[in-house]
């Protein structure tokens, strides 16, 4: 009885460790952190200012070769009016590099900012960035995407595709869910506006 306890504990404090090395993402009424970073113009993004003129939407996207996320972006672009007319910004953020982010502006036509986390900075400071696991990492690899390639200095490492509305330099709306296949729609976020 007693190797059983020792066992289950052992197993509770593993299950533990691995759930605290899984991101968690900040939450509503959390206060933003702030960052400053160039846009894919070469224009200087800093959400402090941003948030004078209204909300301020933060997408977290993994890479032009996810076809989630360029859906997603699209979509964006698709209603970038509708969340103008809110008085909101959109702004994008990814570990991938300039040229990569080039890419991605190619395929979804955003018009919006799109910033790349050099260090991934904005990542971690909103609890969204992992490192891909080896057998992912060689997983992809078999299907031509090499996130250090993809992501120079950044490596390996990925934000789960989460989602901030910022108002008054606080979060107001969160989607966060770690499965990179859903995303909020846009009428879910025209909602929290």
């Amino acid at each position: 009885m007693k190797n059983i306890v020792l066992f289950i504990a052992a197993g509770l404090i593993v299950l533990g460790a691995y759930a605290q090395d899984k991101p968690q993402g900040l939450n509503v009424n959390d206060v933003a952190p702030q960052f400053a970073a160039k846009d894919q113009n070469g224009k200087e993004v800093n959400l402090k200012k941003l948030g004078k003129s209204g909300p301020v939407v933060m997408l977290f996207y993994r890479g032009q070769w996810c076809p989630f996320c360029n859906k997603q972006l699209s979509e964006m672009q698709d209603s970038i009016s509708l969340i103008a007319a809110k008085g909101a910004t959109v702004v994008a953020i990814t570990p991938e590099k300039p040229e990569n982010i080039k890419k991605t502006i190619e395929k979804t036509k955003a018009s919006y900012s799109v910033l790349f986390d050099d260090g991934l900075k904005i990542m971690k400071d909103y609890k969204v960035a992992f490192a891909v696991e080896t057998l992912v990492i060689e997983k992809y690899k078999s299907y031509g995407i090499d996130f250090t390639t993809a992501n120079g200095n950044n490596g390996a490492n990925l934000p789960v595709p989460a989602v901030y509305i910022i108002k008054n330099g606080k979060i107001i709306y969160r989607y966060f869910d770690a499965d990179y296949k859903k995303r909020p729609s846009v009428k879910e976020i025209l909602t929290h506006l």
